[in-house]
């Protein structure tokens, strides 16, 4: 009998994979790169000034110049930068390439991507963890992974929850609620708190109440509605869903790409629907197909790739967890939303939206 290492496979299929594999490194040299480049302020001062040597760079920043001359040959070399045509005494000087800009510096674009970089270096401080957690079944709490991820989930959906108000000015029942001159709404894990500002910044009228574990991502929240100028109808709260009956009831409840990290997701949902007697209560998590496909496309590789490094271990590290993970189908969520007590769940009309599916719930 043969199994799958004593099949013979062919060459191309060899030379293929290891092909394969030698893409996937260069991949992750480029995002390393890019983490230094975002955490250095190196493409910051690129964007800004333009075409700069080692020296410049270096003296702008507060950095070396020697690793600087380094990284930027680097860069040109795999395409994140080019050489400019003008060469000085102090060297040859070199340029963000075209759309690099805005992917790498611009915190308002939905392009904007350096942070994912943050998010897998991460993952990369705290492998040893990981890899004990997968060998226990423990598991890698958020404020282990520190601020680097934690800054990087934000930074990746702000220009997203930016568009939250324009997207639900397509949906009547959730527009009538938050145009309601002091309707009251809770955003469940709001995190840094993006969300809930943008919402109260569309709407004058609007009281939000944010609802986060985190203390960190909740004083940055709490930054972010200062300089707003929403902190009057905006407030944000250290508790989890359970907290929301304290402050209840709401004209409408929320959850924002969290759900699929929380050990208990049934319970915080049935708090949201004990808190909202009459009223929408919309979840939005990741768009991942209805089962598993091998191979799959992009959308689920990098899913995938959030939850082994991040999601899973830590909803692991509250115990009794529910262990979903980022790749929270959809028939796992509607389990979850009927044993909270919601009798439908409904897909919204909202679509292009990154990676992201926004579910009505209904008694």
């Amino acid at each position: 009998m043969t199994t799958a290492l004593t099949e013979p496979v062919g060459t191309d299929a060899v030379d293929a994979f290891a092909e394969r594999l030698l893409a996937s490194a260069l991949g992750a040299v480029d995002v390393m790169t890019v983490y230094v480049g975002d955490r250095l302020g190196w493409y910051r001062s690129l964007a800004e000034h333009g075409a700069s040597t080692a020296a410049e760079l270096a003296e702008r920043t507060g950095t070396h110049p020697r690793y600087a001359r380094e990284w930027l040959e680097q860069q040109a070399v795999t395409g994140i930068l080019r050489l400019s045509e003008t060469v000085t005494d102090g060297g040859q000087r070199f340029e963000l390439a075209p759309g690099a800009g805005e992917v790498l510096t611009d915190p308002r674009s939905l392009n904007y991507l350096a942070p994912l970089a943050r998010f897998f270096a991460a993952a990369g401080a705290v492998m040893p963890e990981l890899l004990d957690a997968y060998r226990t079944g423990g598991g890698v709490s958020w404020e282990r992974f520190g601020a680097d991820a934690r800054e990087a989930q934000a930074d990746m959906n702000r220009p997203w929850f930016e568009e939250l108000p324009q997207a639900f000015a397509a949906i009547p029942g959730v527009a009538s609620v938050l145009s309601r001159p002091g309707a009251k709404i809770a955003d469940v894990g709001t995190g840094a708190g993006w969300s809930a500002i943008a919402l109260a910044e569309a709407h004058p009228g609007l009281r939000v109440h944010g609802f986060d574990i985190d203390e960190p991502s909740i004083a940055m929240a709490r930054r972010g509605a200062e300089e707003a100028g929403v902190a009057d109808r905006v407030t944000f709260h250290n508790a989890d869903g359970d907290g929301l009956e304290n402050y209840g009831p709401f004209d409408a409840a929320f959850a924002f790409e969290c759900i699929h990290d929380m050990p208990r997701p049934v319970d915080v949902l049935a708090a949201m629907r004990s808190a909202v007697p009459d009223g929408p209560v919309v979840v939005m998590d990741e768009a991942v197909g209805e089962e598993l496909v091998a191979p799959g496309g992009d959308v689920e590789r990098l899913m995938y790739g959030f939850s082994l490094f991040c999601c899973l271990p830590d909803g692991m590290s509250h115990q009794p967890s529910a262990a979903t993970g980022t790749v929270m189908r959809p028939g796992v969520f509607r389990d979850y939303a009927r044993a909270a007590g919601f009798e439908n769940v409904e897909v919204l009309p909202i679509e292009d939206f990154a990676f992201f599916r926004f579910y009505s719930l209904t008694r």
